[in-house]
């Protein structure tokens, strides 16, 4: 069994993640003036939220060419892969996971294994790395789909945006009709539902920026503080360095037995949600998966109920 990784650009993995963890990326497609940009080859991350602040006419996206997606999965062919697991954004803000879907009913020289992340980003991040470094530790393609799953289970993010109205015009935000009227002066607190449809929805609102923060930290605090393993925690902006690095060094000192990294919110998400948004994703810290040899746990259950008892 030779088992290959696949993700897209909405995954905002480093260069060097991808080399570490044998990830490949499809780039997802912006289409803005009648031009094509490829996320971050042909229009990097800085270049993107300074165009678009300047812009008359706003971006949209489209999922990756299913001719690229084919081309991919020729190439495992010839290397002589058996499988293939495909790390999709979610299916409640694209189309990729049905496309990805219908060519793995259609493939008979490998075996297509899609996964919906529900999720896009850090989350996204995370179930690619977990599924290329349970591959690089010898886990079959059962206890590698097992895992995602379960970790999966363990995921939620809470954002908020500067303004909400990239997420109405390009028809991303599940309840937008419960905010006409409202938006002057509110500050929406957003998640996904990662364990549902993977819809973006408006959970609550502030009406000031340091209330929504502090309404943020709340959740995560009173949803992660009796679980029974470890949590990681990403926190991720559109182009706004300064506030992450505060929240960074604010969780981090509020919560030290935590992990805490950061990402970006690269150019095909941010048409989406535009500049200024900060966001975190949490779930179970990936090393859990593994033990203290590095081997994947093959019982995570086992292990939860070993760790408890510490």
């Amino acid at each position: 069994m030779k088992i290959a990784v696949l993700t897209d650009s909405s995954a905002y993995l480093t260069k060097e993640q991808q080399e570490k963890y044998q990830i490949d990326v499809l780039p997802i497609p912006i289409i803005w003036d009648g031009k094509t940009y490829r996320d971050l080859i042909d229009i990097g991350y800085e270049e993107f939220y300074q165009k678009l602040a300047q812009a008359t006419n706003l971006p949209t996206t489209s999922q990756p060419a299913i001719g690229d997606l084919k081309k991919k999965i020729d190439e495992y062919v010839d290397q002589g892969y058996t499988d293939v697991i495909i790390v999709s954004i979610s299916s409640g803000l694209s189309s990729y996971y049905s496309t990805v879907m219908s060519v793995a009913r259609e493939e008979n020289r490998i075996k297509i294994h899609p996964f919906d992340s529900k999720i896009t980003c850090a989350g996204e991040a995370d179930f690619a790395m977990l599924a290329g470094r349970l591959v690089e530790a010898g886990a079959d393609v059962d206890l590698i789909m097992h895992d995602l799953i379960d970790l999966q289970k363990t995921m939620d993010v809470r954002f908020m945006v500067d303004d909400l109205s990239h997420l109405k015009r390009t028809g991303r935000l599940s309840n937008a009709a419960s905010f006409v009227g409202t938006l002057f002066k509110i500050k929406p607190i957003l998640s996904m539902d990662v364990q549902g449809e993977g819809h973006i929805s408006a959970i609550a609102k502030e009406r000031q920026t340091k209330r929504a923060y502090k309404h943020i930290q709340d959740d995560f605090d009173n949803l992660t503080k009796n679980m029974p393993y470890e949590i990681q925690c990403t926190i991720f902006d559109s182009l706004d360095p300064e506030q992450k690095k505060k929240w960074v060094e604010d969780y981090s000192a509020k919560s030290p037995k935590y992990k805490f990294d950061n990402s970006i919110i690269g150019p095909v998400v941010g048409v989406h949600v535009g500049q200024g948004t900060m966001a975190m994703i949490w779930c179970r810290d990936l090393d859990d998966y593994f033990d203290e040899n590095g081997q994947p746990v093959k019982d995570i259950k086992s292990k939860e109920v070993a760790d408890e008892t510490k």
